[in-house]
């Protein structure tokens, strides 16, 4: 019977990966349905526009949020969607009632025209991105 059992599993997508659901570990209630206290980022804006720069311009912006939950802020990551973005954050946790900031650099050397600029900051909030968006419309030096 556990040999049928074996090959039964084999023939039916033994090759296939079972992967395990993360839902539980990004889900802000626990498995008993009862919610735990959260960290809320809240930003002051999250779009930012620097207008007309010159190409090659290095220009930067911070971006500045509170904590409006109720439980410590921890921002694990901000993704750059291009690699003329940088990003400066704390890696520390922010308290509630606290403030941080992100300061963001964008290189606009070899780039011409208007840029749209994403980056997604993760951590420990629901939902667990929030996206900051930087424009420029870069002019070259004959277009001055």
């Amino acid at each position: 019977m556990m040999i049928g059992l074996a090959v039964m599993m084999l023939a039916c997508g033994g090759k296939e990966e079972r992967k395990l659901s993360t839902d539980l570990v990004s889900n802000p209630k626990s498995a008993n349905g009862s919610s735990e206290k959260q960290a809320v980022i809240t930003f002051e804006k999250t779009e930012y526009d620097f207008g007309k720069i010159l190409q090659g311009e290095v220009v930067s912006y911070t971006f500045h949020f509170t904590n409006t939950g109720e439980a410590p802020l921890l921002i694990t990551e901000v993704q750059k969607s291009c690699g003329c973005t940088a990003s400066e954050y704390s890696r520390e946790p922010i308290a509630p009632g606290k403030s941080g900031q992100i300061k963001i650099t964008y290189d606009s050397k070899g780039h011409h025209g208007f840029q749209s600029k994403t980056l997604v900051v993760r951590s420990n909030t629901n939902p667990a991105q929030t996206n900051l968006r930087i424009k420029a419309e870069v002019r070259t030096p004959e277009q001055l």
